[in-house]
């Protein structure tokens, strides 16, 4: 096979790699009481799912998009052509987020001491941190989200709007909460804060102990 064959075959083959829904690595129900079965379902199934879809249909024909990872992608938003940026935004940050967020999420896990200590230099207190990330998301006005992420050497509380991710503004998220309606709606109606405190019932400290590690050097975990 000659070189430009050779060439024109990658090509064709990086084109074809589509992005793809990612397993949650645990059941629909295991969460509950405090996030129920359909909601994980509707949540997983159909709005990630279409996040991905959607991402596969605007980067059709994009290898040179189509074939990075979707944290690499999100990361260079800036770069991406401004007729696909609205979709990669939206779409890719949609699948980003939400690849995250399936990962720091387990029943009955607790935060162990390095964690506790990497939280009390940044908020004062565990109680103070818990205090001022929920106070964020029950303040956010719509959709969107409300992060733990690793800046320099603090942690800070961000929130972004719609399916934004810290990532294209350069920032390390370690801790992430859906705070869109579909998120929660189906089990709490629009008892946000309800939602916002089962949260803190679910949360995989261990998970977010490796990207507090992984943050420490510049390494995203998605």
């Amino acid at each position: 096979m000659i070189g430009s064959e050779r060439t024109s075959l990658m090509l064709e083959v990086i084109g074809m790699e589509k992005h793809e829904l990612p397993g949650l690595g645990y059941g629909y129900a295991a969460l509950e009481p405090y996030i129920d079965m359909e909601t994980m379902k509707m949540h997983h199934m159909k709005h990630h799912q279409a996040y991905v879809d959607n991402l596969n249909a605007a980067l059709d024909g994009h290898w040179r998009l189509s074939g990075k990872k979707i944290e690499d992608i999100v990361s260079g938003l800036a770069k991406v052509p401004e007729n696909l940026k609205e979709a990669v935004r939206n779409h890719g940050g949609g699948h980003a987020n939400h690849s995250f967020f399936w990962k720091v999420l387990e029943k009955g896990s607790v935060p162990e001491s390095d964690v506790l200590e990497k939280l009390k230099d940044s908020f004062g207190s565990f109680k103070s941190f818990k205090d001022q990330f929920s106070k964020a998301a029950k303040g956010l006005f719509g959709s969107g989200w409300v992060w733990l992420v690793a800046d320099r050497e603090r942690l800070k509380i961000m929130v972004t709007r719609n399916q934004d991710s810290p990532l294209t503004v350069g920032k390390i998220p370690v801790l992430g909460l859906d705070v869109w309606e579909h998120a929660y709606y189906l089990q709490y109606q629009n008892r946000r804060p309800e939602y916002i405190e089962a949260f803190f019932k679910v949360i995989n400290w261990e998970r977010v102990a490796e990207n507090l590690e992984k943050g420490s050097k510049g390494k995203v975990a998605i």
